[in-house]
């Protein structure tokens, strides 16, 4: 069996440019056997076989491979650290922010950042880049049409001012949706550009292996200019921010040196 999977690894790492061996084993061992069984296939070899001859189960795959749990203002208390005390800090250096929502899956982050940002600048001088590894949560994104749970935290005030209710569904306005420009992008195996003011990575980093996360640390610590800001997920402390020439601005919040 591990030789099984093994070998899906380097096959997965060539025909997709997925490196499976970069996430921890156990976990992505089980949600892969869970979701071949569901499809059908007996081992990870007939599941490759499927994978590389039949394009809707490599896109679920893929789909499957990025963690799309995603909501609005998903742990509301630091949105709002974000939203009193990191925002204005950053706009008082300079009013166009280059802000970049890496991971994004299904969006509801990257737009979030806009409509926090709307309480400070026109939306027109909002520019947020968002990027996935998953064309299908990209394009899902782009259409922007949530059900009521990721509508959760959302305060009243925006969930009124920039969504329409369409039955069960929320769609959101396109005011909000054109400050976000979404692009295809793999985290460890693509370049990041730089002179980034903020970076928001959150719930994605805790997938990975500790030598996959050390890596990621300084690429996106070598992405942000001076005095930018990393804001990471709940459970992503970095333990040693100096290593990546970080200091910790708050909980969970942190600041190229």
């Amino acid at each position: 069996m591990g030789n099984d999977y093994e070998t899906f690894v380097k096959n997965i790492h060539k025909k997709t440019g997925v490196d499976l061996s970069l996430y921890k084993e156990a976990q992505m061992k089980r949600r892969l056997t869970s979701l071949y069984e569901k499809k059908g296939y007996n081992n990870f070899d007939s599941y490759f076989r499927a994978i590389a001859s039949e394009r809707d189960v490599l896109e679920e795959f893929l789909d499957r491979m990025t963690i799309n749990v995603s909501e609005f203002y998903r742990n509301y208390k630091r949105w709002d650290i974000l939203e009193k005390k990191i925002l204005p800090k950053l706009l008082g250096n300079n009013r166009t922010l280059k802000i970049w929502s890496a991971a994004c899956s299904t969006g509801e982050e990257p737009y979030t950042i806009a409509m926090i940002l709307s309480n400070y600048l026109p939306l027109s001088q909002v520019k947020i880049t968002a990027t996935d590894l998953d064309k299908t949560v990209i394009e899902r994104a782009k259409r922007a049409v949530y059900p009521e749970r990721s509508l959760q935290e959302i305060p009243e005030s925006m969930k009124r001012k920039y969504f329409k209710q369409e039955g069960s569904l929320f769609s959101l306005s396109d005011e909000i949706k054109r400050t976000v420009t979404f692009k295809q992008h793999n985290l460890l195996a693509d370049s990041f550009e730089s002179n980034y003011d903020l970076i928001v990575c959150r719930n994605v980093l805790i997938y990975f292996t500790e030598e996959a996360k050390d890596l990621l640390y300084h690429k996106f610590s070598k992405a942000l200019r001076p005095n930018g800001i990393f804001f990471v997920g709940s459970t992503e402390q970095i333990f040693n921010p100096p290593k990546y020439g970080f200091e910790t601005e708050d909980t969970f919040f942190y600041r190229k040196v």
